[in-house]
């Protein structure tokens, strides 16, 4: 109902939950202003990080020489050496941009013993504190990874890896890995596959194991997905 004025006529009643007219112009403004914000943050994370992936890690080229030339026993104490290499491989998603985050390290040491064809013993750790994406470090990786309290990730194999006949010279042959993986004071078992080749002086091997971020609690970033991949490339000599 209306008020009157001393002259007795009708004053509009205002509604006071509208508000003044100008007020919600400028409501309606920061608020598409907080979208256009969080959208193109988003794509800016995206696009940052699309461009030339790098490939999976596989064992190097080798000259073509003949398999089996100059063949010598397997068995012994390997550690890694020089040249290897391991990190993360996760796929990135946010509205129609899609990307994958590529992020590695030299920071790798370990070591395996293989008597009579078999690899009854391997360890191998990787300094996720080094770990970077195209020269520099991953944004905010640290913090993810606790790398202050957790800096590496260490796998551990519990079940020997049967090689089967000693593999010829340069001849490259598979075999099934598994073990204990602990990062991020998390550890869960895995099982992956391996590629190796014995080139006499040198063992080569390189793998991916599939990982789920939040197997190991660790909290994926934006546009980041849960499921990724933990790749290597191990040159070792004995």
């Amino acid at each position: 109902m209306g008020t009157t004025d001393e002259s007795g006529r009708a004053r509009p009643t205002r509604n006071p939950s509208s508000g003044p007219p100008r007020k919600r112009h400028w409501l309606r403004w920061t608020l598409a202003g907080v979208v256009v914000l969080v959208v193109a943050g988003g794509f800016v994370s995206v696009q940052s990080l699309v461009g030339p992936v790098p490939p999976a890690l596989v064992l190097p080229h080798v000259s073509p020489t003949p398999a089996g030339a100059g063949s010598s026993s397997i068995d012994g104490t390997w550690t890694v050496a020089n040249g290897s290499s391991a990190g993360y491989r996760v796929p990135e998603e946010f509205l129609w941009q899609h990307g994958t985050l590529v992020a590695r390290t030299t920071a790798v040491t370990g070591k395996l013993v293989i008597a009579h064809a078999e690899v009854s013993s391997a360890t191998l750790r990787v300094d996720l504190s080094k770990v970077t994406a195209g020269g520099k470090t991953p944004s905010g990786l640290a913090g993810i990874l606790d790398t202050a309290s957790h800096r590496g990730a260490l796998f551990t194999l519990t079940k020997p890896i049967v090689i089967g006949s000693a593999p010829a010279i340069n001849a490259t042959f598979t075999a099934s890995a598994t073990g204990l993986l602990a990062m991020h004071g998390t550890t869960h078992l895995v099982t992956f596959a391996v590629a190796a080749r014995y080139a006499g002086s040198q063992l080569e091997a390189a793998g991916s194991i599939p990982i789920v971020l939040s197997d190991w609690d660790i909290k994926a970033p934006f546009a980041v997905q849960d499921q990724g991949s933990a790749e290597f490339l191990l040159l070792m000599q004995r």
